[in-house]
């Protein structure tokens, strides 16, 4: 062969290697959805929300009290509550001397037996209370200023708000004020309404007593009047909003760790946690202090949001209400603290004690309190979560007496057990080898992993068996750093996507997958532990991350059954379908994960398309970007629709997306 020769062929061959590498990259990807086969049902609770108190997320949070320590039972019961000396600004007048201290005798109840005690000993004198990393107030909207007020000396108490949250009484602008007036002697309770004149993130609020003589004040409170549905004691307006617009079919709640407690006397008891605002027991929150990266010593549980209120909540935004009871033992990551086993009879009489409370009729003892508590029907209770992530043979101990008192009394209620902390390893196994003999309703499975394996593992559940225990994926979430608990973990579009790939994996086994729920939930910007989280806010504002709207959109486009479709996982494409009876739509979801736009063809078999499609599409080439409170929609959701004319469609899958085809079908 000669040189001209052998250079021709070696053109020849490099040509026809570009040309059929560019025929490869220009022909489309093909989805195939075979309607002709429909198959499992899918559960209409699919896909749900999980609350738990980390990050600031009840108080401080989800449950908007301005005020902190407002009962005075932290651990130091003056936390969060300052008085200072004498402050004078140009033109101001000094303030008086006096002092607050802390009493215990004759208190407001036997649950909360601290209270403050404020003595002015000259007219004018002051303290202040400094919120949750500042109080947050708007132009124009309302706070409810009360307090329970023991005093036969001073006639009125006059509060102010103040912007710039500067520790000094006096320093700022006054941007709101109210008296309490009345006082009779006896503890009673006094409100007023304050109305903010400006915006402020990190305002103060100031308490001044305008007389000499002393005052007695407990559950001292500012409150949003503005609630979740106008409730006085209510919920976060924002927050709510945006678990509504999830259409979440659950809600776990009050949380994982949480509910066990570093120590058993810490763990989340239910009974204390409804019925009078002023009775219920504040305890410190488990995550106060558990990170040397975060700690947070002023991070106490009011319990203003209990166990009725997270019934109501989820009653509000359409879930069925998940809660999880302790078991016995306490966080097995911290003391590991175990109740004998001739003690759990206390522990399993709280849980038939809620199902009551949750479902009983007004004239059983704890279906009254919940009548009296202003919900007479009941909550329609089918679920309870027996401990959090527990493992080893004391929990399945532990397990047996719970299954056996309840499903005895009540056969309708489901109970979802742990499968240990882990998505894998020798506890994992360990469980799963006593659950597929004990044949429980549902396990929790919790993987908080790095973005590769979450694409790794969309095929997860393909294999299990589908005689078994159904599938509660709990507690999952993308970790970008690879690590969890890493401070450095981001919300960015990488992991979301990730997840997403994920999701379509949960959905296709429906059959085996009964829920799921990404965690945590909520997040203060200036106050949080774990991260990342679905949902960040500050005292103002909130956003939904990348990885809330993947959430958000797999929960409000769900189907009702599975139909095959393909591929499941391959070459960067990830998809799943279903079709909805109630609609009447093909519902379509395809995750891309490549860097380039994909041309697409839909292939239809056993149904006919009857009009345009809608189309969702959510993504971005940039893996890293990330939503903020000034740029809280980066990463959204975007609406557009499909002439769909026939039973192949032509479609464009945009680089780095998760997009939703709902085809109108006859």
């Amino acid at each position: 062969m000669t040189p001209t020769t052998m250079r021709s062929k070696i053109l020849f061959t490099i040509l026809a290697l570009g040309i059929t590498a560019a025929l490869h990259a220009q022909s489309p990807a093909v989805i195939t959805v075979d309607a002709a086969h429909p198959g499992a049902p899918i559960p209409s609770i699919m896909f749900g929300v999980f609350f738990e108190d980390i990050n600031f997320g009840a108080d401080g949070g989800l449950y908007p009290e301005l005020i902190k320590n407002r009962s005075f039972e932290f651990d130091e019961p003056l936390t969060g509550w300052k008085v200072v000396l004498p402050y004078t600004q140009t033109g101001g007048i000094g303030l008086s001397p006096g002092e607050i201290s802390i009493h215990t005798d004759a208190p407001l109840n036997v649950n909360n037996p601290h209270y403050l005690r404020a003595t002015a000993l000259a007219p004018g004198y002051g303290f202040y209370n400094s919120g949750f990393r500042g109080i947050g107030v708007k132009e124009g909207a309302e706070y409810r200023f009360s307090a329970w007020v023991r005093t036969s000396g001073p006639a009125s108490i006059r509060a102010t708000i103040s912007d710039g949250a500067t520790g000094a009484i006096g320093a700022g602008h006054e941007i709101g004020t109210g008296t309490l007036t009345g006082f009779n002697g006896t503890w009673k309770r006094y409100e007023t309404i304050i109305r903010a004149t400006a915006t402020s993130a990190h305002a103060q609020f100031n308490i001044f007593l305008d007389q000499k003589g002393s005052v007695d004040l407990d559950m001292v409170s500012l409150f949003p009047v503005d609630t979740w549905k106008h409730r006085p004691n209510g919920l976060r307006k924002d927050l709510v909003q945006l678990l509504a617009d999830m259409h979440p079919g659950f809600m776990r709640f009050p949380g994982g760790c949480i509910v066990e407690g570093r120590v058993l006397a810490n763990r989340y008891r239910w009974k204390t946690t409804v019925g009078d605002i002023t009775e219920r027991k504040t305890i410190i929150n488990r995550w106060n202090d558990e990170f040397d990266h975060r700690p947070t010593p002023d991070y106490f549980q009011s319990f203003g949001l209990g166990f009725y209120e997270y019934f109501q909540l989820a009653e509000d935004i359409g879930a069925s209400p998940l809660p999880i009871l302790n078991c016995g033992m306490a966080c097995q990551f911290n003391s590991s603290e175990t109740a004998k086993i001739e003690e759990i009879h206390e522990y399993i009489q709280d849980a038939l004690d809620l199902i009551e409370f949750a479902n009983g009729p007004v004239d059983t003892p704890w279906g009254k309190i919940r009548a009296q508590m202003g919900h007479p029907a009941p909550f329609n209770l089918k679920m309870i979560g027996v401990g959090n992530e527990q493992w080893g043979p004391r929990y399945i101990d532990r397990y047996k007496l719970f299954n056996e008192a309840i499903k005895s009394s009540h056969p309708e209620i489901k109970l979802i057990v742990p499968a240990g902390p882990s998505p894998s390893g020798q506890q994992f196994d360990e469980m799963w080898a006593n659950w597929r003999n004990l044949h429980p309703d549902i396990v929790d499975e919790h993987y908080y992993m790095s973005p590769q394996w979450f694409l790794d593992n969309s095929n997860r559940y393909d294999n299990y068996d589908r005689s078994g225990p159904k599938i509660f994926a709990g507690e999952y979430a993308a970790q970008s750093t690879g690590a969890a608990v890493s401070p450095k973990n981001r919300n960015n579009w990488q992991t979301a996507l990730s997840e997403a790939a994920f999701m379509t994996g949960l959905e296709r086994n429906a059959d085996v997958v009964a829920m799921a729920s990404y965690a945590p939930l909520f997040a203060h910007i200036d106050a949080w532990q774990w991260t990342p989280d679905a949902i960040w806010l500050d005292n103002l504002r909130s956003y939904g991350t990348t990885d809330y709207y993947v959430q958000k959109i797999f929960a409000n486009n769900i189907g009702t059954r599975v139909v095959p479709s393909t591929p499941h996982a391959e070459a960067g494409l990830y998809t799943v379908a279903s079709v909805d009876d109630r609609t009447h739509e093909l519902i379509i979801t395809a995750v891309n994960v490549s860097a380039e736009t994909r041309a697409t063809q839909i292939q239809l078999t056993g149904i006919t398309p009857n009009g345009s499609a809608k189309v969702t599409t959510l993504g971005t080439s940039d893996l890293t970007a990330e939503n903020s409170l000034d740029h809280p929609t980066d990463v959204a959701p975007e609406s557009s629709t499909l002439a769909v004319s026939s039973t192949t469609i032509q479609a464009q899958l945009r680089p780095n997306s998760v997009t939703v085809f709902r085809i109108p079908v006859k």
